[in-house]
């Protein structure tokens, strides 16, 4: 999705419609780019809750999600699979070659696909993708590159609210308040 001004909403809403699989870093966006160290200097993962709910309720619902890390984060991999989430990557290679191998993989076009990318290690793939976003807090130069920021920042929200919207968008998100007049 180019950055536009012509009627943003709409391009959005298309984007989100289309939508068949999300792909995002663990690093920046699931876990807001803060890795902790325990005394013997293993990792302490950290998550929101909501991501999780979110990622859970994605998997259930049929959206494919890839989840990337350009570093040996093993200490995500079964709290992603508790959720559902069959392609994990970790431990090198770049995020393009990942997006690749996972939209190949499931036979997706780049338009079926969403990308949340927070920084430079995920430009190639946010140019490509139909509905690209970064979290508020996201690098500064990304803001002209995606055609959404999200209102959240990569891990305290941002995952929760591009699922929200992408379920949302085909009814699926099961979590939503009648309108008025509605039974």
């Amino acid at each position: 999705m180019e950055p536009s001004l012509a009627d943003p909403s709409s391009r959005i809403t298309e984007a989100l419609k289309a939508t068949r699989a999300l792909i995002f870093p663990i690093d920046g966006v699931l876990n807001g780019g803060r890795i902790i160290f325990d005394s013997r200097g293993e990792e302490l993962c950290t998550v929101s809750v909501r991501d999780a709910v979110a990622i859970r309720e994605a998997v259930r619902q049929g959206l494919l999600v890839s989840v990337f890390s350009g570093r040996p984060a093993e200490g995500y991999r079964p709290f992603l699979e508790g959720l559902g989430v069959r392609d994990i990557r970790l431990g090198g290679g770049e995020f393009l070659d990942a997006y690749e191998a996972f939209r190949e993989g499931n036979g997706l076009d780049d338009e079926a696909c969403a990308c949340i990318g927070d920084d430079v290690g995920e430009v190639s793939v946010l140019e490509r993708v139909g509905l690209p976003v970064t979290p508020i807090n996201g690098a500064d130069w990304l803001r002209n590159r995606v055609g959404y920021i999200s209102a959240f920042e990569g891990g305290r929200g941002c995952v929760r609210e591009v699922v929200e919207m992408i379920l949302g968008a085909r009814g699926l998100w099961p979590w939503v308040e009648p309108s008025a007049g509605e039974g």
